[in-house]
């Protein structure tokens, strides 16, 4: 099973800055886990300070360091609701180079990071920090918008989240196998259903469609250890289409509160490949999508 020891959470201080803290927060108390809260300043950058003095600039910088750590801290004690402290850092620079930096530093296990917008990573964002760091994570990132149905609790629950329904998205590649260990690890914790899905997209004809379903079903079915029955539920499902339309509906027909996905490597979601399966979840689907890469040690 995955280790999942230390947690970053970058934040911005907007709405969807506290949907993922509520998300990071519950993993890590699950976990036991070190939280890192971070933020970076946009506004220290030195095209926002070409008309002044150098002292005035160090000066100025230095208020709004201040800031910035004073306001990350009344962030962390207004939406902490877990034993789980969060260590906060507050740093100037490039976001996405700052962001993946503190997680090499941190040794990372898993990124959290809000979404921006109704449609989360849409065509008009492809620059976006979350789209960037999930291009060049080494970790697993669970990039989390707005869920369509209620998954946060409320303030009077010590749980920020209940993850009561996950769906695991395999397409039987080493890639989704080890997206499988963050699924079935994340289901025995939360005690969550998991479903494993696979979708049939080159369906053979009517003829052999029900052989190719029934292989398929097998495989999922070969693939759950009798330990893993003991521990959670879980379901298996085969469906016929286009993989991203298939998973989104799905996820919203059972209220997926979590979708798992593998994705082939830290070159997976590039810009060549932007239609990509996982991508197009992660874009369009309506609720948080883990992002699990094999480590490159793994791929030598």
């Amino acid at each position: 099973m995955p280790q999942i020891k230390s947690i970053l959470c970058p934040v911005d201080f907007s709405e969807f800055s506290v949907n993922a803290y509520e998300y990071a927060q519950s993993l890590a108390w699950h976990y036991k886990a070190t939280l890192y809260l971070q933020h970076v300043l946009y506004s220290l950058q030195p095209f926002g300070f070409w008309n002044i003095s150098p002292d005035s600039y160090e000066k100025r910088c230095g208020e709004l360091r201040a800031g910035a750590e004073q306001q990350l801290q009344e962030f962390a004690t207004r939406h902490t609701r877990t034993e789980i402290r969060p260590q906060c850092f507050v740093q100037d620079g490039p976001v996405t180079d700052l962001i993946l930096a503190l997680a090499e530093a941190q040794a990372v296990n898993l990124i959290v990071m809000g979404t921006h917008g109704m449609r989360g990573i849409d065509r008009l964002m492809l620059g976006s920090v979350t789209e960037k760091v999930l291009r060049r994570a080494r970790c697993p990132v669970l990039a989390v918008r707005k869920p369509a149905h209620h998954v946060t609790s409320s303030v009077q629950d010590p749980e920020p989240v209940h993850l009561r329904k996950m769906l695991l998205c395999t397409d039987f590649s080493d890639h989704a196998r080890h997206a499988s260990q963050y699924a079935l690890s994340m289901a025995k914790e939360y005690g969550a259903e998991l479903t494993l899905l696979h979708v049939l997209e080159d369906t053979p004809g009517s003829a052999d469609l029900h052989s190719a379903t029934e292989k398929a079903v097998k495989q999922l079915e070969e693939s759950i250890a009798p330990k893993t029955r003991e521990e959670c539920r879980v379901k298996v499902m085969v469906r016929i289409g286009k993989p991203y339309q298939q998973i989104m509906q799905l996820t919203l027909e059972a209220q997926t509160d979590l979708v798992i996905m593998g994705v082939r490597g830290r070159g997976a979601l590039d810009t060549a490949l932007f239609g990509s399966t996982t991508y197009r979840v992660i874009q369009l689907g309506p609720c948080p999508v883990l992002a699990v890469h094999i480590p490159v040690a793994s791929l030598e």
